[in-house]
């Protein structure tokens, strides 16, 4: 009774509590997808995209349009073969990363949920809380201050800094919050704005106002992995590669080049089972790991947070989308995700999922 009679696509747009500016760019609405498989039993699993397009390369519209498609490829067959459902999906349709997010996680819901375990032990743990950082957007240096010490206040203890702009307005926005949140462990992310040089630059001059940083995520553009090598040869702050692994291939090369000293694994862009891959790398080459996300609900959120749980490799935590989101599938606040089971343990109304 396992095997795979119904599934269904559909938009998900979720209102932010305001813009969210990055080196990449602003956001103003999560536009999101929501897939649901449903089992001859009568299992539903539930699994959610947020395609956003100068980062994971898909519009909202073509990644429904793979999912679609995907799940077509999914019908008829059973859920117990979910590696090899995965599998085919991901040959059939390489590259829409957002999409095939959404499907592989309502694949592996709906088997968790049939064997009525949770997702966290498909990865060898336990659905235990998982606890994230709170990232701060571009804004002004109070601006950002304001919000760091509000994040602190509401329980936060690590906090991530959106930067990759101007070299000397970025070392005003982090030095003004660390001088506001002293205790908080800070961490920053270029989006890859940034030039080797350039890297260097603001390290040198954070470092010469007493700032500690946890890591640099992502100084330089994805396709330089030789430059983000040689940034890491003269920063004396540990690199972090986000946009530049998608796939264990990615994290192969990153490894060989000793390109970064943190893999950052986001199931957005890798899927749950190949961020398992991502992880085993990472440990190999005595690396650590990051898991970071989109703008997902509580659906894909939960999704990461019972993959870090279960594979307990996981030393930075940056699963606050949901944070920014007005309203969710699911209400999550504060620095802990309360995770349970089965499956990732999320079922969302579906009618307010219909209207958004």
């Amino acid at each position: 009774m396992s095997e795979i009679v119904a599934a269904s696509v559909r938009p998900l747009n979720l209102p932010l509590e305001g813009p969210i500016e990055t080196a990449l760019g602003t956001k103003r609405e999560a536009t999101n997808l929501l897939v649901t498989v449903e089992t001859a039993s009568g299992t539903t699993g539930y699994g959610e995209g947020s395609p956003i397009p100068m980062v994971t390369g898909e519009t909202q519209a073509a990644a429904i349009e793979t999912a679609r498609a995907a799940t077509e490829v999914l019908e008829g067959r059973d859920v117990r073969d979910y590696r090899a459902l995965v599998g085919d999906v991901r040959s059939a349709f390489p590259g829409m990363v957002s999409a095939l997010f959404a499907v592989e996680t309502a694949i592996l819901d709906a088997y968790c949920r049939e064997r009525g375990i949770a997702l966290a032990e498909l990865f060898g743990g336990s659905p235990e809380p998982v606890e994230t950082d709170q990232t701060i957007p571009i804004e002004e240096p109070a601006t950002a201050a304001g919000k760091a010490t509000a994040a602190v206040e509401a329980g936060f203890d690590h906090l991530k800094l959106k930067t990759g702009g101007d070299v000397g307005d970025d070392v005003e926005r982090v030095a003004a919050v660390a001088e506001a949140v002293p205790d908080a462990a800070l961490k920053v992310d270029a989006n890859q704005g940034w030039t080797p040089k350039e890297t260097v630059r603001f390290a040198d001059r954070v470092a010469d106002r007493g700032v500690e940083l946890e890591l640099i995520e992502q100084p330089v553009p994805a396709d330089d992995v030789t430059g983000l090598a040689q940034t890491r040869e003269l920063v004396g702050v540990p690199i972090a590669a986000d946009e530049a692994v998608f796939t264990p291939a990615d994290a192969v090369r990153v490894v060989r080049e000793e390109a970064a000293d943190v893999l950052n694994a986001k199931l957005g862009k890798s899927g749950p089972l190949a961020v398992g891959d991502i992880a085993a790398i990472a440990r190999g080459a005595d690396l650590d790991l990051m898991v970071g996300c989109m703008l997902e609900s509580a659906v894909g959120i939960h999704t990461s947070a019972h993959v870090v749980a279960g594979t307990g490799a996981f030393s930075y935590v940056d699963l606050d989308g949901n944070r920014f989101l007005a309203e969710g599938i699911v209400e999550d606040s504060g620095p802990v995700h309360d995770i349970a089971g089965p499956g990732h343990g999320v079922t969302p109304d579906e009618q307010a999922a219909e209207q958004n």
